[in-house]
């Protein structure tokens, strides 16, 4: 198995842990599009609690990545998300948050799905 399968069922296990539902398919192809972050220990999760990460994943992926326009709507979205995972979690994968941000923004077209 290579590296990067390895990534991606360890996102499926804790999704599974969690009792997210996921779409195999996408959850790849969100963590290819990741690139060599997710083997970086620090880039590989995001930090719920930073406010400078949480306007990182804004301004690169939902706004540069998934083509939304800036609105308040974004910083709730990213909120719900980190809630649905866990707030006391600390691996908040980032290819999770992304995989559950791109889902709830209905943005799967970005990932050709």
């Amino acid at each position: 198995m290579s590296k990067f399968d390895e990534k991606v069922e360890l996102y499926q296990n804790f999704m599974d842990k969690k009792g997210l539902k996921f779409d195999a398919d996408l959850l790849k192809a969100v963590t290819k599009g990741l690139g060599p972050s997710i083997y970086k220990r620090d880039a590989e999760t995001v930090s719920g609690s930073d406010a400078k990460e949480c306007e990182t994943v804004k301004k690169n992926f939902l706004i540069k990545k998934l083509g939304l326009a800036d609105s308040p709507s974004l910083d709730e979205a990213i909120t719900e998300v980190l809630e649905q995972i866990g707030k006391s979690e600390r691996s908040k994968y980032r290819a999770v948050v992304y995989y559950l941000l791109t889902k709830k923004f209905s943005k799967e077209s970005v990932y050709g799905m």
